[in-house]
């Protein structure tokens, strides 16, 4: 794939991502926002080998999210949840320091008092 291709994929799946975000609540649209910006920017130093397996986790991530989002259009849930379970052999592949990330993206997310008190101004 040439380098302009490339960077038109990324681009392409982190303005996906962001555009999906708007269907999260507001304290987690923020938080969301931030972990892909500081995730994507941090990509940019990457190995190749690093790049695909971070783009095709990322495009999991769209993909699963794209989906938890029709579905609650279409009126098949009645309380919007976003997420998934993360399997084992994907928790193993995880380095320290993805772990911790994830275990105090966890925390954040899940805590009832959450650091971006943001108004929602939606109808």
């Amino acid at each position: 794939m040439t380098n302009v291709a490339h960077v038109s994929r990324v681009r392409s799946l982190y303005k996906r991502i962001l555009i999906l975000h708007r269907f999260m609540p507001i304290d987690l649209r923020a938080l969301g926002d931030q972990y892909v910006k500081d995730e994507f920017r941090r990509a940019k130093s990457a190995s190749s080998v690093e790049v695909k397996s971070f783009m095709a986790e990322w495009e999991s991530y769209r993909d699963t999210l794209q989906s938890q989002v029709l579905e609650s259009m279409d009126g098949k849930v009645k309380k919007m949840e976003f997420g998934a379970v993360l399997a084992d052999d994907k928790l193993k592949l995880l380095q320290d320091e993805q772990m911790g990330q994830l275990y105090e993206l966890m925390l954040e997310a899940t805590k009832p008092n959450r650091q971006f008190d943001i108004q929602d101004d939606r109808p």
